[in-house]
């Protein structure tokens, strides 16, 4: 019996790779994310300590160096949350760009993995048809020449 050769095998491998790599790239930009989030949780409390320690202070014995630098810790803090923030928020769209590159990956190995399927399936079709035509032939050869 013949054997089934797909002659655009490499193609399919090559995006058997491209999907890998779109998986890497989607799992790293996953991990930016969560640690970028991580940072900005961080920073959230720290910024809250600041805050509570400086209610503390006006709580107190009035200490304007202590409350001042306390303030202006929190100010700092508030600021570095905002860019922390905007890192989050590039992170995420970093994310969404790899999640749709993964997508598009797959589809196309999927659709040349439907095409192979396709290419086997034409093939075993052919290669019945080509021995159902030998049998008959054989057949009508015996009818035509009977050796008895």
């Amino acid at each position: 019996m013949a054997k089934f050769i797909y002659k655009m095998e490499n193609i399919l491998g090559i995006k058997y790779k491209m999907e890998d790599q779109a998986k890497t790239s989607y799992g790293i930009a996953r991990r930016k994310l969560i640690k970028e989030e991580e940072l900005l949780y961080e920073l959230k409390d720290r910024l809250e300590g600041y805050q509570i320690r400086s209610k503390e202070l006006r709580m107190r014995k009035l200490d304007i160096m202590k409350l001042k630098e306390y303030t202006e810790a929190s100010e700092m803090m508030k600021k570095e949350i905002k860019l922390q923030e905007l890192n989050v928020k590039k992170a995420e769209q970093q994310v969404e760009l790899a999640r749709v590159r993964l997508n598009a990956a797959i589809l196309e190995r999927k659709t040349h993995e439907k095409l192979k399927d396709n290419a086997k399936e034409i093939f075993f079709l052919e290669v019945a048809q080509t021995e159902r035509k030998e049998i008959d032939e054989l057949v009508s050869f015996r009818f035509n020449n009977p050796t008895n």
